[in-house]
């Protein structure tokens, strides 16, 4: 069936009205096709308990598969507790395994709803996964949430501040320059604002920080820094959104990552369980993987430790 053709017309990001699905599927709409997908998948994320148990009594199989993990999964990921509890009580599996070893049901004793499901014997997190989700707690609700769109960073483990500039070979900013970016960021040529930072030492680490750019997240930067350690560089683009990048002893490992976002069907287990704990939450998820204890917010949204401006060179090919 074509999108015009399968009943599900006009269908967005809304799946919360019951009755309508329920209308369109009386109607002859595919409760098993939506715009290349699924519409129970859709229905677990953005609809409401009632459209989901509708929809789940009128497909083949309540735990299809839609770019490899169930409805349920989905539910569970997206912190949505009454529709996983409507998707087991028309039959789903909570302790099917998905990514990364994990199931729905183990991975919600994670989260902030352990008691989702009654849970068999012999299943729990382990001591490690217990520290992790105990740590991402902590750690979210010491940076609270705030406004980081256009943010560049580098969490940098087992380094301080000073080390950091020593590495960067970086010089103290000009104070009045860096008063006036911050006043208006985007009224510079970026030549200029893009050499400016700010570095702060945390607990494990340290951060470099720039609330106009990406600087912190150049492969040259995070190059330098890594040297003998681990760094995650984080570009919070407006336009395209979160972008990630992995530097290990002066190597980047990984590029084009999505911090906060959902795990891919190759992640590790550890990977799948550190984008339930902090998604949609980049800054955490950045701090989190350089294992920094951040008491507050302050070495991402400054005041920082010291201003210091970059030397003029290529940070892309590094």
């Amino acid at each position: 069936m074509t999108i015009e053709s399968d009943g599900w017309a006009g269908m967005g990001w809304d799946w919360t009205d019951a009755d309508d699905i329920r209308r369109r599927l009386d109607e002859g709409a595919d409760p098993e096709k939506w715009s290349g997908g699924r519409p129970l998948h859709r229905a677990a994320v953005f609809g409401s308990p009632e459209a989901v148990a509708v929809l789940a009594r009128r497909v083949a199989d309540v735990d299809a598969l839609e770019n490899g993990v169930t409805a349920l999964w989905e539910a569970v990921m997206s912190r949505k507790p009454a529709n996983a509890r409507a998707l087991a009580a028309a039959g789903a599996d909570p302790w099917r395994l998905s990514l990364g070893g994990w199931s729905p049901g183990r991975l919600s004793l994670a989260g902030p709803t352990p008691e989702l499901f009654p849970v068999p014997e012999g299943i729990s997190l382990t001591d490690t996964e217990r520290a992790a989700a105990q740590e991402a707690h902590r750690l979210t609700t010491a940076l609270g949430e705030f406004y980081y769109d256009g943010t560049g960073l580098a969490c940098v483990a087992g380094i301080d501040a000073a080390e950091a500039v020593r590495r960067l070979e970086a010089t103290p900013a000009d104070g009045a320059l860096v008063d006036e970016l911050l006043e208006e960021p985007y009224a510079y040529d970026m030549d200029e604002s893009l050499h400016i930072v700010g570095v702060t030492s945390v607990a494990g680490g340290c951060v470099v920080t720039q609330p106009w750019g990406y600087a912190p997240s150049m492969p040259g930067v995070l190059a330098r820094l890594s040297a003998g350690t681990l760094c995650y560089g984080l570009y919070a683009n407006p336009k395209s959104g979160n972008q990630g990048r992995i530097a290990r002893h002066g190597t980047i490992e990984g590029s084009d990552l999505h911090p906060g976002g959902e795990p891919d069907e190759n992640d590790t287990s550890e990977q799948v369980l550190a984008s339930y704990l902090y998604q949609n939450n980049a800054v955490a998820y950045a701090c989190a993987v350089a294992e920094l204890r951040m008491h507050d917010r302050r070495a991402v949204t400054g005041p920082p430790d010291v201003w210091v401006e970059l030397p003029r060179r290529d940070y892309w090919s590094h």
